[in-house]
């Protein structure tokens, strides 16, 4: 195979610049009915002077931060809530001779727990919600804790030795 490098395959010298032609088709002077572009008011200019913008107050009465009993309320409540839907998604999906309605579910779960949390973490300086944004981001870890200690209590009905019940030895 030839180098395509090569002066025998590429023509013309390396240095040689490019000329334009010009064919003279366009008009030297602009058209008197159009105005400049310089002249032209931008499409987005106000007619009047902007407001100034409204800053947002701190009030005494409130937190900039949470307290960590206060957060860790709020993950609990969404965690006791994400494990009850593992649960019950496990008992379907255990129970259901076709698993395409409860894997579509679950998808539907994590899709929604997920974009929850960004819409809900885009909320500014309510600490609260920021709080809740970290608990339905992890609100799929809970429930699938919950659907794991099913699964173990499903699978040590059938085997014979199982450490509390719930852990296969």
């Amino acid at each position: 195979m030839p180098d395509s490098m090569s002066p025998d395959i590429l023509t013309g010298e390396w240095t040689q610049p490019h000329l334009p032609t010009f064919t003279g088709e366009f008009p030297a002077h602009p058209d008197p009915v159009q105005p400049l572009v310089a002249e032209r008011q931008p499409l987005d200019a106000p007619s009047e002077p902007l407001p100034a913008q409204a800053h947002s107050e701190v009030v005494p009465g409130t937190y900039q931060y949470l307290k960590r009993r206060t957060f860790v309320v709020v993950v609990a409540g969404a965690w006791i809530v994400a494990a009850a839907c593992g649960l019950g998604l496990y008992y379907w999906w255990f129970h259901a001779l076709d698993k395409t309605a409860p894997v579509f579910v679950v998808l539907i779960f994590l899709i929604v727990c997920g974009v929850g949390s960004l819409l809900t973490a885009m909320v500014n300086s309510k600490p609260l919600v920021s709080a809740l944004a970290i608990a339905l981001m992890s609100s799929p870890l809970a429930a699938v804790g919950a659907a794991a200690v099913l699964h173990g209590v499903y699978f040590c009905d059938r085997v014979s030795r199982c450490l509390v019940g719930l852990i296969p030895y």
